[in-house]
């Protein structure tokens, strides 16, 4: 049923960018359904938070403790990326479990 209703769509994804063939979109049959296109929504680009090494932090290029961001400015209060943004961002769990020596 997904497959007849949607269709892939290369996607932008925070903190990561564009992955090809990542996201889904409504096909033309059901384009009346669309809100997108009734409304003829535009999303604005989303730009990354100045400082913010979530998209290193999420292809494992960097660990949370190298954010200069990190505990500092940006804490699962007070989140400033998408990785401290739910309890589950990569950042937000590392912030509750990880216990330095």
């Amino acid at each position: 049923m997904l497959a007849e209703v949607f269709e892939p769509v290369d996607a932008c994804w925070r903190g990561i960018g564009l992955i090809p063939g990542s996201g889904l979109r409504i096909r033309e049959a059901y384009a009346a359904y669309d809100a997108g296109r009734r409304f003829s929504l535009r999303l604005p680009e989303a730009k990354p938070p100045r400082g913010c090494a979530c998209g290193e932090i999420l292809t494992g290029k960097k660990t949370p403790p190298e954010c200069t961001l990190y505990k500092k400015v940006c804490t699962p209060m007070d989140p400033v990326g998408p990785c401290m943004v739910s309890s589950e961002g990569t950042c937000a769990a590392y912030y509750r479990y990880h216990y330095e020596a």
